[in-house]
């Protein structure tokens, strides 16, 4: 029997990708779709409240903040963090949900685990990907080959036992003048914790419509000093 799941989906200005993708995800293989809006003006809040899905609206910018205003609002025991801007296979859901349902307290669709491809990697993107999950699993102890992905499931309790929402353990945002994402910061901690991970190869399509967020620059830099501060910061 599966755990409950909540499909988690940060929005900011996503109204082509929304309409392109969420009519793929099936009604079955999730208990609740929580939208949660950086405050678009594309339609994208009116897309999600016409289909019928929780829709949080964000007080704070940046991806971290979404959520940490989200997850008290997840009902699932399993969250499944999905973007719907294309580069998230919706037919992977399944497969996720299925790993956690084996007792796995997180599974990474991997870009690249197998056979998997970014098509919406560049060079640059790529190798960065790459070399800090490498760092990533030479100092903390992890096996990933993607740590930075933001399309996985995990127990939704882990975002409290991790302390991801605690802002301490993003102290080189402020170097940076940027705001960064959960991911990187779950992948360190969970393997600092020795906690069950797998990974699924799951192909990235490219971007549908809106505009890439990325800052790569001033993330780059955040996440390099955050992954290096882990080292000594947290303890399990």
């Amino acid at each position: 029997m599966r755990p409950s799941v909540t499909l988690l989906v940060p929005t900011w200005n996503e109204i082509e990708g929304m309409r392109a993708i969420m009519p793929q995800v099936e009604p079955g293989w999730c208990d609740q779709i929580l939208v949660v809006d950086a405050g678009s003006t594309d339609g994208t809040r009116e897309y999600a409240r016409e289909h019928g899905y929780d829709l949080v609206v964000q007080q704070r910018r940046g991806i971290r903040h979404a959520y940490i205003e989200a997850f008290p609002h997840v009902r699932g025991e399993v969250v499944v963090t999905f973007s719907p801007d294309g580069n998230s296979l919706p037919s992977a859901i399944p497969d996720l949900v299925r790993a956690m349902a084996a007792g796995t307290d997180m599974v990474i669709a991997s870009r690249y685990l197998g056979s998997a491809r970014s098509q919406d990697d560049d060079f640059l993107t790529a190798l960065g990907n790459r070399g800090f999950t490498r760092l990533i699993n030479w100092l903390h102890g992890g096996r990933y080959t993607d740590a930075f992905v933001m399309f996985r499931a995990y127990r939704t309790k882990l975002f409290w036992d991790l302390e991801l929402d605690r802002d301490e353990g993003y102290a080189p945002e402020r170097l940076l003048g940027t705001v960064i994402g959960v991911e990187p910061l779950l992948s360190i901690r969970a393997a600092k914790k020795r906690l069950k991970v797998t990974e699924i190869p799951a192909d990235e399509p490219p971007r549908i419509g809106g505009q890439r967020k990325l800052q790569m620059f001033r993330w780059g830099a955040a996440y390099l000093l955050q992954t290096l501060r882990e080292v000594y910061f947290w303890k399990p």
